[in-house]
């Protein structure tokens, strides 16, 4: 019977894009390497997003394995706006050969209720040295 429910819940959880996080322990795999791809659209991710977080266009999922190859090895986060697109996201990237993918949970909403910080598109390229959007 508890093999079952195991079964059932290793079952649930691979189909579901695998195990999700909060915005705590991303900060922890992020400091130690981790990869955060973020799957909301241009506007979203413009209007504010998590520093260094990698912007892969929801349409883009499905193919994103080549522009995130060099990144194969590592852990990635994936993160929307409330953690649902995001789940779709890893079990996109899983099928591409990424093996360890994990969720926001919550998304960039658990993100913001923690009051953790996030960058403008704008904001980010001047601390980068560039020109301001």
């Amino acid at each position: 019977m508890i093999a079952c429910a195991l079964a059932a819940y290793e079952f649930s959880k691979a189909r579901s894009g695998g195990r999700s996080i909060g915005p705590t322990e991303a900060i922890q795999l992020m400091n130690q390497g981790a990869v955060l791809v973020d799957v909301r659209s241009k506007a979203e991710f413009d209007a504010g997003h998590v520093i260094d977080a990698r912007h892969v266009p929801p349409e883009q999922v499905a193919t994103a394995g080549d522009a995130l190859k060099r990144f194969k090895e590592k852990i990635v986060i994936t993160c929307c706006d409330t953690g649902s697109k995001s789940s779709a996201a890893a079990k996109a990237l899983q099928a591409q050969g990424f093996g360890k993918v994990v969720t926001l949970r919550g998304g960039l909403q658990a993100w913001r209720a923690d009051n953790l910080p996030l960058v403008k598109e704008g904001r980010a390229r001047q601390k980068a040295g560039g020109a301001q959007a």
